[in-house]
């Protein structure tokens, strides 16, 4: 499965480490060091035109990191994954 993060971007959701909020994951600085390092290392895609939510960080098959930025909220890309629906069956 696909998960679309705006601006023709979609990546696997299979890679997908996490879904974080932009606005509190910022408040630490611990977060605010790793995007920062993300963003100095090449790792980060900014997939957004307007101002961005959240943040989604993928390991590829090989390894690879990417950080993607998105305008879409995590509440949305979570429930676009099916996750929050798949534990409501259990």
């Amino acid at each position: 499965m696909y998960l679309h993060l705006g601006q023709d971007t979609v990546i696997k959701m299979d890679e997908i480490v996490g879904i974080f909020d932009l606005e509190t994951a910022t408040v630490s600085k611990i977060s605010r060091d790793y995007l920062a390092r993300a963003q100095k290392s090449g790792q980060v895609v900014n997939v957004s035109l307007e101002l961005p939510k959240s943040f989604v960080v993928c390991r590829d098959e090989t390894g690879r990191l990417t950080v993607y930025i998105s305008q879409i909220s995590t509440a949305t890309l979570l429930k676009r994954t099916g996750f929050v629906e798949g534990l409501s069956n259990l």
